[in-house]
């Protein structure tokens, strides 16, 4: 004879073995964990991890919406190089020429000058009283003629020869003042077509009627003066030179003795002058 339940006891019976069961699986700790041990934080993500962990809750792990934020990341950190970054240098469009050497060329230098002698003292040859005032020596005008060797430096060393009609207050019918120089420049290189020059030089001078000589003496000098280069072969220029002359004592036409004299002449030149090419080095 079979024990059949009572009706509605299986049910009863089975329900009260599920809440066992359920009860004893939530009391068991955790694998690899002891019971009552506080739990471990979990380590920190990087700022982009968790941005973007962000973005992944926020937009329901949409990957349209996830790569708007990173697109927007890389904008602003290629914005923030560009305003640490210096700019590049700036070239400009125009580039200077430079100087070319200068060419090393040897030139035979020579030309012509209107000259002119302004006399500031002529000194012991025309005294102030007396039967000789009347001054036999003073301004004038005339024309030189010069020539010289130019080096590929700065230097000019050359020869003039200069003849001048004087002012002779009537005592000559024409009174010639001749003169022979050497010569020297000093040209430095400034790099235009204009430029200046230093000059000095000794020499010898004859002074007398009609070219005649009746008296002469020795001079220096030293000036200044400008060059204009018009082409590579032709040179314009003028010039102005301080001139101390020594004459010696000496009778004229009309029988004055006229003594040794310090004369003092300030001298003028206006010159048109050549090149020849000799050769270069």
């Amino acid at each position: 004879m079979r024990l059949r339940p009572p009706p509605g006891a299986l049910p009863v019976a089975i329900i009260a073995a599920g809440a066992l069961l359920s009860s004893t699986a939530a009391a068991a700790p955790p694998e690899g964990k002891v019971e009552g041990a506080l739990p471990r934080a979990a380590p920190a993500a990087p700022a982009g991890a968790r941005t973007a962990g962000a973005v992944d809750q926020g937009t329901g792990g949409d990957p349209a919406a996830t790569a708007a934020p990173k697109a927007d990341d890389a904008i602003e950190a290629q914005e923030d190089g560009a305003a640490t970054a210096s700019p590049p240098p700036v070239t400009p469009r125009v580039q200077l020429a430079t100087r070319p050497p200068p060419l090393h060329v040897e030139y035979a230098q020579y030309g012509v000058a209107l000259a002119a002698e302004i006399s500031l003292d002529a000194g012991a040859a025309c005294p102030r009283s007396g039967p000789l005032y009347s001054c036999i020596l003073g301004s004038g005008g005339g024309l030189a003629i010069r020539s010289g060797y130019r080096s590929p430096g700065p230097w000019y060393f050359g020869g003039a020869y200069q003849f001048t009609k004087m002012d002779s207050s009537n005592l000559y019918r024409l009174g010639i003042f001749q003169q022979l120089r050497a010569e020297m420049r000093y040209m430095p290189d400034i790099g235009y077509r204009a430029a200046p020059y230093f000059s000095a030089g000794i020499g010898g001078v004859v002074y007398g009627n009609e070219w005649g000589v009746e008296t002469g003496g020795a001079l220096i000098f030293g000036g200044v003066g400008v060059e204009l280069e018009v082409s590579r072969r032709a040179v314009l220029g003028v010039s102005c030179v301080y001139r101390p002359v020594l004459l010696a004592g000496w009778k004229d036409t009309a029988n004055y003795e006229r003594a040794t004299a310090i004369a003092q002449f300030v001298g003028f030149e206006l010159l048109l002058e050549v090149r020849t090419e000799l050769g270069r080095r």
